[in-house]
């Protein structure tokens, strides 16, 4: 009896993993299990996760991630740091927020992920930290981010919204205004510019906010949202 992963080996010789996912992640994620099965080691499994990423399957590229960086970490491979960060987006995508934080701690201590790298780990332990209401430790992470990555306006915008949700508008104001001049075409700091603005009692301000969401990126998530907010400011005679 012929196995699997003979038959899979003798269909694929060599594991392009990026040539694959770009055509064929289904194929990928085949030939990659193949492999798996054959004792393939970090590089067939990474290319199993990101299959399985590619094909929206979040928490079975999470695992995956996870597999990868243990092997790597045996093996004191470098990527392993890599291989934990990625496992933690996946987590997050899965919204498998706790799962993702330890995978984020995980990446970090290992002390290979440094200075960009490092802020951008900060800035999504900081989004999971965040989806399990954890804000005081979602502060922490952010203000790190933001002594990392100054460059991201994402960090700002972010740091924004936890400041408002946290009750320091002044805070949210000057934050929302630096992920402005960073990247003042994005529909979402313009939503946020208008939820800070409307918590600080200036609703004219929010609705100029709000309409320029919409204007920048019309069909955006963050218009729709920019949307519905106007919607609710709306005044009884304004409906009619």
């Amino acid at each position: 009896m012929i196995l699997l992963p003979v038959l899979l080996a003798a269909a694929a010789p060599t594991l392009d993993c990026p040539a694959l996912l770009k055509d064929d992640p289904a194929k990928a994620l085949e030939i990659a299990n193949g492999r798996i099965l054959q004792g393939g080691g970090v590089s067939a499994k990474q290319c199993a996760a990101l299959a399985f990423a590619a094909l929206g399957k979040w928490p079975a590229a999470a695992a995956a991630f996870e597999q990868a960086a243990h092997e790597a970490e045996r093996g004191q491979l470098a990527v392993a740091a890599d291989l934990w960060v990625q496992a933690g987006n996946a987590h997050l995508a899965a919204g498998q927020a706790k799962e993702a934080v330890g995978a984020f701690d995980a990446a970090l201590l290992t002390g290979a992920v440094t200075g960009r790298a490092s802020g951008e780990a900060h800035l999504d332990r900081a989004r999971a930290q965040v989806a399990l209401g954890k804000l005081d430790q979602a502060r922490i992470d952010l203000d790190v981010a933001l002594r990392q990555v100054p460059e991201d306006p994402l960090a700002w915008l972010l740091s924004a919204s936890l400041a408002r949700r946290m009750g320091d508008l002044e805070r949210a104001g000057t934050d929302i205004g630096k992920a402005a001049q960073l990247s003042p075409d994005d529909a979402s700091v313009a939503l946020e510019a208008g939820r800070i603005a409307l918590a600080s009692g200036s609703p004219d301000a929010a609705r100029v906010a709000f309409e320029g969401a919409i204007k920048v990126q019309p069909n955006s998530d963050a218009a729709k949202a920019a949307q519905a907010e106007l919607d609710r400011l709306k005044t009884p005679a304004q409906q009619k």
